[in-house]
């Protein structure tokens, strides 16, 4: 094989890199633990020897570029990440130094909701749509917009943050230092703390951490919920109104082509789509938001991969 590129996903938990030939084939993908309360140059010191790794197996004679996805606040155009709440102690790191010291060759950085929105763009279940919006569902919540293959940007190159837009003002208080916002109501760890603070008696919710409530997690809430649990569907019916709100917010603001849903909480799809998907068909009144298509990920957690190395083939090379 003569060229690959590398698309690296860069999260708070895993470093995940995968090597891409130009016809957007995934060759060869791994991944390690990123540790990053070890510190940033531990990091760095990882993702180089992870791409030195994928490249060397995936048997190609030249690598063209490396594209990553990283948890954000990032600035994509001087490579910094600055983000010490999902990255511990990971502020005013500078990748494109680090990294181009040891490739010399292109480096692109981006917002790891973007390289999962342009994933689905480029070989994913939203392929060639021209206004395509993307959320993740999981920890927190990522969103994104595609514009004939190019991620919308704001002021200064930054990352519009749809997931921390208010649906309630009089509801918890964010580490966005916002009330209300769509990932305190909507996140897993919402559900989580929703559950840990409800009246639990006789749900089969305590059964399943023994009863410490401090260890039920979001899947036990859905898997209650479709065992019939009392709790657990109240739970769901919760997350379930707070999804569609922040939705249709996402519909009359944009009017996307489609909006693919991604992220842990979809395993659990099946609770909540149907309702998701009628509410939509209602509302008529503002703009035509029952002909929106919402579809789940085709790449699922690989498409931040996908999207990164996209970066790479469709703009520096």
């Amino acid at each position: 094989m003569d060229r690959i590129v590398i698309g690296m996903d860069l999260g708070g938990t895993f470093l995940r890199a995968g090597a891409f030939n130009e016809e957007g084939k995934m060759l060869v993908v791994r991944e390690t633990p990123i540790e990053a309360a070890r510190g940033p140059e531990s990091g760095m010191r990882k993702m180089q020897g992870l791409v030195q790794q994928v490249w060397a197996e995936s048997g190609a004679k030249t690598l063209a570029g490396i594209g990553i996805g990283s948890t954000g606040p990032i600035d994509p155009i001087q490579g910094i990440i600055n983000n010490p709440f999902t990255l511990p102690t990971w502020e005013n790191v500078h990748v494109f130094e680090w990294l181009q010291k040891a490739f010399d060759i292109p480096i692109t950085l981006e917002n790891d909701a973007d390289v999962a929105a342009l994933g689905e763009y480029w070989q994913g279940a939203g392929r060639a749509i021209p206004r395509l919006y993307a959320v993740t569902l999981g920890t927190g919540i990522g969103t994104a917009l595609i514009l004939d293959g190019e991620i919308y940007r704001g002021l200064d190159g930054s990352h519009p943050e749809g997931g921390h837009m208010v649906l309630d003002p009089g509801g918890p208080l964010c580490y966005c230092k916002m009330h209300g916002c769509w990932e305190s109501l909507c996140a897993g760890p919402a559900i989580e703390r929703e559950a840990r603070e409800a009246d639990l008696t006789g749900s089969c919710l305590l059964d399943m951490v023994a009863g410490e409530r401090g260890e039920i997690e979001a899947r036990m809430v859905f898997e209650a919920a479709r065992m019939g649990d009392p709790v657990g569907l109240s739970l769901v019916d919760r997350f379930t109104h707070y999804l569609i709100q922040g939705v249709l917010n996402v519909c009359i603001l944009f009017v996307p082509d489609v909006i693919v849903l991604s992220g842990g909480l979809m395993r659990s799809a099946d609770l909540f789509m149907p309702s998701l998907e009628a509410a939509l068909q209602n509302y008529t009144e503002m703009v035509p938001a029952y002909r929106v298509h919402i579809i789940p990920t085709k790449l699922g957690y690989y498409a931040g991969l996908y999207g990164a190395a996209y970066t790479i083939w469709s703009k520096v090379l």
